[in-house]
């Protein structure tokens, strides 16, 4: 496989991600309405969040493996987490919102969906500035570890969202996505040190 192929192949399932998403969000609102058609859909559903999850985590072995990784890669990798997120979130949102049970569990939901969009566009902001001082704009170690835990957390919210199992009790949920809205903070302070001069480059 010549070199081109290589990073057509990458690119390929980075991008990738988006489809499985947005068939996850098709599938778990056609459940929402449809519970009645089977236990199958939320499977699938579910199924999708996981060869998404799957996508980020072997599109950058891959880049390495095959020595492609380049500066477009290491861009539309942070741009497909985000669309995850902007489809995935308030997908769930919206499941947890319907249930009359989970109101406040929504409300909970809708501070880490902000949280989330929020922090994105301001380590979005901060990357742009870097990038006029030719900073290295890649993923830092808690902006990796965040992603690789919202794929995940994302899967078991969904799951407990659409079916309610015994063994997904409530409080397991609240300490899952406290424990994300800790990592977002966590994030936006290690960034925003990360570029700080280059902010103040840009002041000045």
């Amino acid at each position: 496989m010549d070199e081109r192929t290589k990073r057509w192949a990458v690119n390929a399932l980075t991008f990738g991600r988006v489809p499985f998403v947005v068939v996850f969000m098709v599938l778990a609102i056609f459940y929402a309405y449809c519970p009645a058609k089977g236990i199958w859909v939320p499977m699938l559903a579910t199924a999708s969040l996981a060869i998404a999850a799957l996508t980020d985590l072997f599109d950058g072995r891959m880049a390495r493996k095959w020595q492609v990784v380049s500066k477009f890669g290491a861009m539309a990798d942070p741009l497909m987490d985000k669309v995850f997120y902007l489809i995935v979130f308030p997908t769930l949102l919206w499941l947890l919102g319907r249930q009359p049970s989970e109101s406040r569990h929504a409300l909970v939901m809708l501070v880490f969906t902000v949280l989330y969009i929020l922090r994105d566009q301001w380590v979005t902001f901060l990357r742009s500035v870097g990038a006029m001082y030719n900073a290295n704009c890649g993923a830092n170690w808690v902006g990796k570890f965040r992603t690789a835990a919202s794929f995940p957390a994302a899967c078991i919210i969904y799951v407990y969202a659409a079916l309610h199992p015994c063994f997904l009790p409530q409080m397991l949920i609240y300490v899952i996505e406290a424990g994300l809205i800790l990592v977002n903070l966590w994030s936006i302070f290690i960034y925003t040190r990360q570029y700080l001069p280059y902010i103040k480059q840009a002041l000045h």
